[in-house]
């Protein structure tokens, strides 16, 4: 794993704050503590949240009032996961088994929801962007990183410059994730590249916000 990806995201002051065994189980694009700006008392969801270093990273940004939910679809990263909560000494965490198209949490149960290059590895995205409008309170927002292609790209192109399983192939362009974000119901969306995985591929901060209805 290069510089691209993984815990070197990180600063070192986050990286302190946590487990090396959750370091090492770093597998994601960004850093979306650097996106979510996380407040006391919030609840937060981290969709593929592999060994844990995001939601426990949350867990201490929103304090003993708030609340890190964690999904992950494979029982070896839950196992790791919270093993990696009972050396942090988390009580504010749980980690859920399901799937980011499908997650296990009612409507409007978080105010912030989080991801690490992981919508890119989805074949239904627009099931995930509807799950994480779904599970947002009105007024909540999305802050999450991911790879993301230049628009010139075709699908072809994204296929060339490496694997699903690397995080490359199953990238969307940044129109393509825009319009998603707009059809699922989001609203202020942004995409912002912040490094260069592979040529004409990035690793990106998304924004939006469920907005308020009714008023």
């Amino acid at each position: 794993m290069d510089s691209a990806f993984g815990a070197a995201l990180y600063p070192a002051s986050e990286q302190d704050e946590l487990p090396a065994q959750a370091l090492a189980a770093s597998m994601g694009c960004g850093n979306p503590m650097v996106v979510a700006s996380l407040h006391e008392g919030e609840k937060v969801l981290d969709l593929g949240s592999g060994g844990g270093i995001d939601v426990l990273l949350s867990a201490r940004r929103v304090g003993p009032t708030g609340f890190a939910y964690g999904v992950d679809m494979t029982d070896e990263m839950l196992q790791l996961a919270e093993a990696n909560r009972l050396r942090a000494g988390a009580t504010n965490v749980e980690f859920l088994k399901g799937t980011i198209e499908d997650v296990p949490l009612p409507d409007g149960a978080v105010d912030v929801v989080i991801s690490n290059c992981v919508v890119n590895l989805s074949t239904d995205k627009p099931a995930v962007l509807a799950e994480m409008f779904r599970v947002l309170v009105p007024g909540g927002r999305l802050g999450i990183s991911d790879v993301v292609a230049e628009d010139q790209l075709t699908p072809d192109d994204r296929a060339e410059r490496g694997s699903h399983v690397g995080c490359i192939a199953g990238a969307l362009s940044r129109t393509e994730y825009l319009e998603g974000l707009a059809a699922a119901g989001f609203s202020d969306a942004e995409v912002s590249f912040t490094h260069e995985v592979a040529p004409g591929m990035h690793g990106a901060l998304i924004r939006a916000v469920k907005p308020f209805t009714g008023v």
